[in-house]
């Protein structure tokens, strides 16, 4: 069903029943044009879609995902393509559900916090609509400035202050979701805690999977009375993941803590220039204290205190604004900066405990000497949630194969010091044939039953999520991708 030869399929009345539907600015067709649309983040495999449609309303997902069951065409939703793991990667013979053009924030209900949006909604135009009256939304990835909320929600995105305030999932309320039979279905509420079965829970995180998100109810936060920004550098990146851990056992849960290393830091320096990145250190903590005005003048305290017994060689620290925006500018920049360090960067994620954050960053450096590619790291350390950041050129041959065999080395090193392969990037195509190394073949299992409650036809964006075979024991060598018949590396 899913493997229909494209040129046996007649495209001209699909095309016109999509058109009735979304107009015909809503339904983009020539081959130039589906360029834009040949890849997400992960722009190493680009695969061009049969047809890219564009919806505005709830009811014109519905009516396009409906007309994809009439034809068994296999469909997959896109928001601003930011992902980074190949989950907007289309198929061949496949349409591409965008959903770029629904960008209204519906309501906002301050006296309640929470706002409802559309998945197009930029994530940092949330906070921007509710600043003005002391509020925000705590979800910050570093695309933040670019990445759609409906693709935080199939990613259960992450961010700078997931460590005190968690990921997507902790500020998602209830959604109104198209299924993959094109069902308009209501899930969760507006309210913290609904009864029955966490639908919403299931939702947030299936990648697309499970259907289309056209409405999200989001929580959103009052701003803390205070705020401190502490930068820390060190010598040696043992000594700062070091403090990491200790801040956490003093108590202390900041609304932030990152780390960068000496390749991000020169960097961030050479492209961002913030002048506030000592570049001779091995590396630099992060460190944000939020809360009530006392809390924070003791906490900053302590943290700086920790941070100088563990080495570190200066503390500089910002309560206003600018400065702590400064501070933060880097470390929102270090994935584009890393485009100055290398012709090419193929960027992984994993997590780890905190306490496993000196072996690990020793062991990516062997594994990093082995392979013959530097290894870049800059990460979310207070919930141990790595970014390594693989330096190359994909001019070389075979470079990119060595590269995701690197890559994949690390994934088992997570896993094996009782970690995980994604934090926040999801799995998509790119990680899932490591599914195995974490979960064994009856969870997996247990897993596609899920699935196949809400998507039965399997049309819901096929090849993702789960290893095919299941067992996938070619993973090394791009089999990710194998089943993405006419998928080009680039």
């Amino acid at each position: 069903m899913l493997t229909q030869d494209k040129q046996q399929r007649n495209w001209k009345p699909i095309i016109k029943q999509f058109e009735a539907v979304l107009g015909k600015n809503g339904v983009v067709q020539r081959r130039e044009e589906l360029i834009t649309y040949e890849c997400d983040g992960l722009s190493c495999y680009r695969q061009r879609p049969a047809l890219v449609v564009l919806p505005r309303t709830t009811e014109q997902v519905a009516a396009a995902v409906k007309i994809c069951n009439e034809y068994s065409i296999p469909f997959i939703a896109r928001g601003s393509g930011t992902g980074l793991s190949g989950g907007a990667l289309p198929l061949v013979d496949s349409v591409l559900i965008v959903t770029s053009l629904m960008r209204q924030i519906l309501s906002i209900d301050l006296d309640n916090q929470r706002a409802i949006v559309q998945p197009g909604v930029i994530n940092s135009w949330v906070t921007q609509a509710v600043s003005g009256a002391g509020f925000y939304y705590a979800p910050d990835p570093s695309s933040q400035i670019i990445c759609s909320i409906g693709g935080n929600i199939a990613e259960n995105s992450g961010g700078v202050h997931c460590l005190k305030y968690g990921v997507t999932t902790n500020h998602v309320l209830g959604l109104k979701i198209v299924t993959a039979e094109g069902e308009i279905v209501d899930l969760g509420g507006q309210i913290p805690e609904m009864p029955g079965y966490d639908l919403t829970g299931v939702f947030v995180g299936s990648e697309g999977t499970l259907g289309i998100a056209t409405e999200i109810t989001l929580k959103i936060l009052k701003s803390a009375e205070s705020i401190c920004v502490l930068l820390a550098d060190f010598t040696s990146v043992e000594d700062a993941g070091a403090s990491v851990s200790d801040i956490i056992s003093a108590g202390i849960i900041p609304g932030g803590m990152e780390m960068m290393d000496n390749f991000s830091i020169n960097a961030v320096e050479d492209v961002v220039a913030t002048n506030c990145y000592p570049r001779d250190a091995t590396a630099i903590l992060l460190v944000e204290i939020d809360g009530l005005e006392i809390e924070v003048a003791e906490n900053k305290q302590r943290v700086a205190e920790i941070c100088l017994q563990n080495g570190a060689r200066n503390i500089t620290t910002a309560s206003d604004l600018e400065t702590r925006l400064k501070l933060w500018k880097g470390r929102k920049a270090a994935f584009a900066a890393a485009g100055h360090l290398s012709p090419d960067y193929y960027v992984q994620d994993g997590v780890i405990p905190r306490t496993q954050l000196p072996y690990v960053l020793r062991e990516i450096e062997v594994l990093s000497q082995k392979f013959g590619y530097p290894v870049a790291n800059v990460f979310h350390a207070g919930d141990g949630n790595l970014h390594p950041l693989i330096l190359y050129d994909n001019s070389v041959p075979g470079a990119l194969d060595k590269v995701e065999e690197l890559g994949g080395e690390i994934l088992k090193l997570c896993v094996k010091v009782g970690g995980s392969i994604s934090g926040e990037h999801g799995i998509g195509a790119d990680k899932k044939c490591y599914m195995p190394e974490m979960f064994s073949e009856a969870d997996l299992e247990t897993m596609q039953w899920v699935r196949q409650v809400f998507n039965p036809q399997g049309l819901a964006n096929p090849g993702k999520i789960f290893p095919t075979p299941r067992t996938c024991g070619e993973a090394a060598n791009s089999a990710s991708f194998k089943q993405f018949e006419g998928v080009e590396k680039f």
